[in-house]
């Protein structure tokens, strides 16, 4: 126990004087020590809180500064009808009849891939659904084109071939077809040597058909690549679901419903020049029978006029059997 205003220290129950340095020092070590507890604790024992103020005063405006920017930019920003500052205004009806103009001019001089690029702003673009009706024509006639020829388009890849490659192998290993190389690539027979170089269509294709509509939309990679009008089911038996292209026969015979074989060729005969034949997955009803084919009856396009089945024009499905291998995907809604 220290007694400051006696000077005395009182150590083991042993009573001295205190050295005459002893008490400036006690005195300067109880007001560093005093100074030090205060600066280290938030709570001091007898003045109260020092910092808890302050940092609680803090922590509100944070938490309002943070509930103001939640309720008024960040929810205003992310609204559903906000406006965002990249998005191009919509095409207008004049301006696109003009970008059509320049499609044309571009396709004329067969600079078909700035033409593609142009058609496919205005299909995303316009505002104007004869617009984008002409648009969605002339892409798919600018995509054929492409397709169909040795041109590049982002959908082909450049392969050099190698010792043992052969054309089935290729097709099978991009999702393609063994005539799609061959057309691509002006090939008049199979046969490919080491070091030769072919430009190989590797895109995923889809096929989606509208019965209310009738027609089919081949996609490529998810996006527009042609239209086709088409004939479906009378009284809309097409059925409707998931299916796959299984097979694919070239001047195919028809059986009738009472099991005998119609020969292609044979006016009887109601498949046309190709059948594509259609398996069903997913949890669609497994049906036999149904398929994508040709017609001889060309005047039943565009309506429901067909046993179930879908027909198109005898050379817009040979363009697609052409270019959809077995296995692409098709969906048919109502």
């Amino acid at each position: 126990m220290l007694y400051i205003g006696s000077v005395f220290c009182c150590v083991n129950s042993i009573t001295c004087a205190a050295p005459p340095g002893a008490i400036n020092y006690w005195n300067k070590k109880m007001v560093f020590d005093r100074e030090l507890n205060d600066n280290l604790t938030l709570m001091g024992k007898d003045n109260g809180p020092r910092y808890i103020g302050p940092l609680l005063a803090l922590l509100v405006i944070v938490i309002i500064a943070a509930v103001v920017y939640y309720a008024f930019i960040h929810r205003s920003s992310t609204a559903p009808g906000a406006a965002d500052p990249a998005e191009k205004p919509a095409i207008s009806a004049k301006a696109g009849q003009k970008m059509l103009g320049a499609v044309k001019s571009l396709v004329e001089s067969n600079d078909l891939a700035s033409a593609r690029r142009q058609c496919q702003d205005l299909l995303h673009g316009s505002s104007d659904q004869a617009a984008q009706a002409e648009a969605e024509q002339l892409l798919g006639r600018i995509n054929m084109g492409l397709l169909l020829s040795p041109a590049p388009m982002p959908e082909k890849i450049e392969y050099v071939v190698k010792s043992g490659d052969i054309l089935e192998r290729l097709a099978k290993e991009n999702g393609t077809t063994v005539d799609l190389i061959r057309k691509c690539n002006a090939l008049d027979g199979k046969m490919i040597h080491p070091g030769d170089r072919l430009r190989i269509f590797n895109a995923k294709l889809s096929i989606v058909i509208s019965k209310s509509r009738n027609d089919l939309l081949l996609k490529a990679n998810d996006a527009f690549f042609k239209r086709y009008r088409v004939g479906t089911g009378k009284f809309g038996n097409t059925p409707v679901g998931t299916f796959i292209v299984a097979d694919k026969i070239s001047e195919p015979p028809w059986w009738r419903p009472d099991g005998k074989m119609i020969p292609f060729g044979d006016k009887e005969n109601v498949l046309g020049t190709r059948w594509m034949s259609l398996s069903a997955t997913g949890e669609t009803p497994k049906l036999r029978g149904y398929g994508i084919h040709g017609t001889w009856e060309p005047e039943t396009i565009g309506k429901q006029a067909s046993a179930g089945c879908v027909r198109m024009h005898n050379a817009e499905v040979e363009e697609l059997f052409l270019v959809v291998p077995v296995g692409t995907p098709v969906t048919i809604v109502e």
